[in-house]
């Protein structure tokens, strides 16, 4: 079994807030250091992007990929993975929300597993995705904060 990386940030903002910057993808390139350009493929019947093409320029990493989106119903979760891609050969990944108590903060928990073209020694790409979802997290929670 593969294994993935998981790491989780409280965000002081309602879960529904938090959702709608993760699903702004042509906002992304405004607030993701690494992400150069975001373009929705297609979309659901609902209006939630199904397709995503993004451009990763990442210093040392150069990638174009297509991601895959599937939306949870109670809107507090959504997963995806890897269509097409230049450097990875699989990706696959989720942001789950948890609304705390308080109903002005959410858990943030993403997951996520990328295996690229090229070989890597296995705790080299830990290390890798772990800084991936740090930097996501702190960036999101940035960005939602503001």
């Amino acid at each position: 079994m593969t294994e993935r990386t998981t790491q989780s940030i409280v965000i002081e903002a309602p879960a529904e807030r938090v959702m709608a910057v993760i699903a702004d993808f042509p906002a992304y390139p405004d607030w993701v250091s690494a992400v150069k350009e975001v373009r929705v493929v297609s979309t659901l019947p609902n209006g939630h992007a199904a397709r995503v093409h993004f451009e990763l320029d990442a210093g040392v990493i150069k990638d174009s990929y297509d991601l895959l989106y599937r939306w949870s119903p109670d809107g507090l979760a959504v997963s995806w993975e890897l269509k097409d891609g230049t450097i990875q050969k699989a990706q696959s990944g989720s942001y789950v929300l948890d609304p705390l108590p308080d109903g002005n903060s959410t858990r943030v928990t993403y997951e996520l597993m990328v295996d690229l073209a090229i070989p890597v020694i296995g705790l080299l790409k830990r290390r890798a995705e772990k800084v991936i979802t740090d930097t996501a997290l702190k960036e999101l929670k940035k960005r939602v904060e503001r």
